[in-house]
């Protein structure tokens, strides 16, 4: 059994980069030999027959081995079949020559094997894949190829730039599943600047490949030139959904299979987009913009208070992210239960009602609270008798 480290940890280390994840190609059984990483390190050992792939994770240590191999696709997008192979076939399966470079480690015998010229393109800073048909093969290589470029401070060359324009317009990404083109997104999303690579994406008409409403990319743009703290990374996907119709959002959540907190996110963002006028109108008292702007994603609010025309609205959701969503009232709901409140949705009630007016500043100590909550009850009560 031959084991070579691969792939990212040894461009990582030849960029003087922290070494992250620890990945291993093995001529040999990498499955069986996972599974002895494991039991030598306490951890478990989770193995992919058919890919021929094992992952060891003893706490916070994660290692991923592979059987060397070849590979083949019998389509454009879809996964491949695989055989073993060497050391050799392993790399020429790989996607960009800077990914292509291993380190014997048992035994310890050689240096650097490096058959694509990564080592040269990464003192170049050149990005490029191995062959003509690495983007039909994987599409999903095209946004790896964006966030390794913006990463790094790389440049993808000329000739794999007409590769991937190839591969758009013959619409090759049409054939991978929306799941795995929002694992990509994600993984953009994960980046500590997210915002250049999802420009880069757009101006390499990517998005557009995902879907044609995403061909517009304002809202991006907008977001990477605004002033203020760094965007999160649900800000960047709202970004994605600001210019789009209700319908256009609608398609786009469907064809990443957005999961239901960034669909709601999305959603959000185009809803408030559409009611700027009401929240307008609601930010003259501090209760009525907390009523309109609660049910909205904290994420495209954030979004829209970097990037809203107005001057006055971004002031308003910038308040209610601040500030205004953090009141509460002093007394909570064992204090009205001692006041008398019966047990039940009266106290849900007279509680958003003491935050009402407190947002609004007409109390201003616990008492005030108390004596106004004492006056709810009984207006309460009298309402309930009559």
């Amino acid at each position: 059994m031959t084991v070579y480290l691969v792939g990212g940890p040894v461009r990582d280390a030849l960029l003087a980069r922290p070494v992250m994840d620890l990945d291993f190609s093995v001529e040999g059984d990498a499955m069986a030999l996972g599974g002895m990483v494991a039991r030598r390190l306490g951890g478990e050992c989770t193995g992919h027959r058919r890919f021929g792939t094992a992952t060891v994770q003893a706490g916070d240590i994660r290692i991923d081995l592979v059987t060397a191999r070849r590979e083949t696709y019998a389509g454009p997008g879809r996964l491949p079949e695989v055989v073993p192979g060497g050391i050799a076939d392993d790399l020429a399966r790989r996607d960009f020559t800077i990914n292509a470079m291993a380190l014997p480690v048992w035994p310890r015998e050689g240096g650097l094997i490096d058959p694509m010229g990564g080592l040269n393109d990464l003192g170049t800073g050149i990005l490029r894949v191995l062959h003509p048909r690495s983007f039909i093969d994987d599409p999903t290589r095209m946004f790896r190829a964006v966030r390794y470029e913006q990463r790094f401070g790389f440049r993808i060359d000329d000739p794999t730039v007409e590769l991937m324009e190839s591969a758009i317009s013959d619409r090759h990404m049409d054939a991978v599943s929306g799941d795995r083109w929002r694992h990509e997104i994600d993984r953009i999303l994960d980046e500590s600047a997210p915002g250049p690579a999802l420009l880069r994406a757009s101006d390499l008409g990517l998005l557009a490949g995902l879907h044609p409403a995403l061909a517009n990319g304002q809202g991006l743009l907008g977001l990477t030139t605004c002033a203020g703290d760094a965007p999160v990374a649900d800000e960047w996907l709202a970004a994605l959904f600001s210019p789009l119709s209700v319908s256009e959002g609608d398609a786009v959540i469907r064809r990443l299979r957005l999961p239901g907190r960034r669909a709601a996110v999305a959603r959000d963002t185009i809803d408030l987009r559409d009611i700027e006028p009401e929240v307008m109108s609601a930010s003259r008292s501090s209760s009525g913009l907390c009523r309109l702007l609660s049910r909205f994603d904290h994420s495209a609010i954030g979004m829209w208070a970097k990037l809203a025309a107005d001057a006055l609205l971004r002031e308003a959701l910038r308040q209610f992210l601040d500030e205004l969503r953090y009141v509460r009232p002093s007394l909570s709901g064992d204090d009205l239960l001692g006041l008398g409140v019966p047990q039940g949705p009266m106290i849900g009630q007279i509680l958003a009602r003491l935050r009402d007016i407190k947002l609004d500043g007409e109390v201003s100590n616990v008492e005030e609270e108390r004596a106004l909550a004492r006056a709810l009850l009984a207006r309460c009560l009298k309402g309930a008798t009559t």
